[in-house]
C-alpha cells in the first residue's frame, strides 16, 4: 500500500490506517525509539504512542512525505520518554553524548533543550544540509536525528567508522562556521 494511499485510510477514519502504517513503518520507527531509549519494551510502547499521535493528528495534517512524519514523531516521543525516565535513573543510551556532540555546533549558551525552541537555528542548520552532497546530509540525520551508533551509520553506507567519524567532524565545524557567518553568537 502506498503512502497517499495509508494516508487516505486516515482520513477516511478507517482504522486498517493503523495496520497498514505498522506494516510499513514499525520496524523504522522501532529502530528509532530504541537508538535513543535503548530499550525494546520501551520502543515498541513509543511506537504504539506514535501510531496513536498519527491517529489523533491525520486530518487535519497532511503530511508531505510519511516516513519523515512518523519518524518526527517517533523521535519526539522517545525523547519525551527518556527525559521521563532519566529524570529517575541514568544511563540507559547514549543519547546524552550524542546531545553532547550536536550542541557542539550551537551558540554557547544555548542547551539542546531550548534549541528545539528556537526554531530559527535549526531552520537554519535545515538550509544548511540541503547545500550538502546526499551521502554527508544522510550520515548527520542517521547521527543525530535517528541517533544511530557511528558503526551502524558506516555499515549502512558501506564506509569505515573512521571515515563516518570525519565526516561528521567536518559537518560539524562546517554548520558552526556558517552559523557564525549568518550572524549566531557562538
Amino acid at each position: 500500500m502506498t503512502d497517499s494511499e495509508i494516508i487516505e485510510l486516515f482520513n477516511q477514519r478507517d482504522e486498517r490506517a493503523i495496520k497498514e502504517t505498522q506494516t510499513a513503518y514499525g520496524k523504522y520507527c522501532e529502530k528509532i525509539a530504541r537508538n535513543i531509549l535503548g530499550d525494546e519494551q520501551e520502543a515498541l510502547e513509543c511506537v504504539n504512542d506514535t501510531l496513536l499521535k498519527a491517529w489523533e493528528n491525520i486530518p487535519p495534517e497532511h503530511p508531505q512525505i510519511f516516513s519523515a512524519y512518523l519518524a518526527a514523531i517517533t523521535r519526539n516521543n522517545a525523547i519525551l520518554r527518556y527525559r521521563r525516565e532519566t529524570a529517575e535513573k541514568r544511563g540507559k543510551s547514549s543519547i546524552p553524548l550524542i546531545l553532547d556532540d550536536f550542541a557542539e555546533m550551537l551558540p554557547s549558551g544555548t542547551s539542546v533543550e531550548r534549541t528545539a525552541e528556537h526554531r530559527e537555528i535549526i531552520a537554519e542548520i535545515n538550509r544548511y544540509l540541503g547545500t550538502l552532497p546526499e551521502i554527508n546530509r544522510n550520515i548527520f540525520v542517521l547521527r543525530f536525528f535517528c541517533f544511530e551508533e557511528i558503526g551502524d551509520i558506516a555499515d549502512r553506507m558501506g564506509m569505515r567508522k573512521k571515515a563516518v567519524s570525519a565526516t561528521l567532524y567536518r559537518i560539524k565545524k562546517q554548520i558552526k562556521k556558517h552559523l557564525i557567518k549568518e550572524g549566531y553568537s557562538l
